[in-house]
């Protein structure tokens, strides 16, 4: 399954059962940003599987200014300017970011933001790639718990960031490279264990025997499971897991 693929699950899969915030000051901001930063940014409402595109200076230059409503939450045209590969990789750093966030208690969430290197390939007669920076921001509904909106902004880069995707705390400032190391730390490798042997069709008893613990140990270690994977049961709990190649 490529990383699109996991990412769209992951986005879509939510319950949008929780009142939003207003769309009208969503969308106040994204005008703002584009004309404050001269950058282009993407509103995608997550629940109704649609974007506006908002576009700056910056995207007037790349002569790239184009239909401001598009019904995907993935911005094809924009996309587009990418090579495959830089596009499975802006992905990869979108998975590993929802899942980082999972993991985080409810109110601080929407503390943080992603930003990620990329690079536009495709722009016209352009023969020499151009480096640009994308900054993604999730909005929540009421509980915290579901992401209604996914702001993305693409502008120039104008400082090199550290990593080529970064984690950053937007109230202290402080910043974390998104590696491979955030996949490994969702689960605890006897959760992992625990997981595996659930996959492959034992029970709570046989998981209990195999792995010289209780079964009461075992109870507790799926119920941590679920809870870290936001799932509601096992099944659900193996195929995120799956998705994230943690299986």
């Amino acid at each position: 399954m490529s990383n699109l693929h996991i990412i769209d699950s992951l986005l879509k899969n939510q319950s949008f059962e929780t009142p939003a915030i207003g769309d009208s000051s969503v969308y106040d901001y994204a005008t703002a940003m584009a004309m404050v930063e001269n950058c282009i940014v993407v509103v995608s409402d997550l629940r109704l599987d649609k974007s506006r595109i908002f576009y700056g200076h910056f995207a007037k230059a790349l002569g790239i200014e184009e239909d401001t409503i598009e019904n995907s939450i993935w911005e094809r045209n924009i996309l587009s300017l990418m090579t495959p590969e830089e596009q499975e990789q802006k992905y990869l750093a979108e998975i590993r970011f929802f899942n980082y966030l999972r993991r985080l208690p409810r109110h601080r969430r929407q503390h943080f933001y992603l930003a990620t290197r990329i690079k536009f390939n495709r722009i016209g007669n352009r023969i020499e790639p151009i480096n640009v920076i994308h900054r993604m921001y999730y909005i929540y509904d009421a509980d915290c718990e579901t992401v209604r909106y996914a702001i993305c902004i693409y502008g120039p880069e104008l400082f090199p960031i550290s990593s080529r995707s970064i984690i950053i705390d937007s109230i202290t400032g402080k910043t974390e490279p998104l590696t491979s190391d955030v996949d490994s730390s969702i689960l605890s490798r006897r959760e992992l264990q625990v997981l595996q042997l659930i996959e492959r069709g034992h029970t709570s008893t046989d998981i209990s025997r195999q792995l010289n613990i209780s079964k009461h140990t075992v109870s507790r270690h799926r119920q941590t499971i679920l809870s870290k994977l936001q799932v509601k049961n096992s099944t659900e709990a193996c195929r995120v897991a799956r998705q994230i190649n943690l299986l």
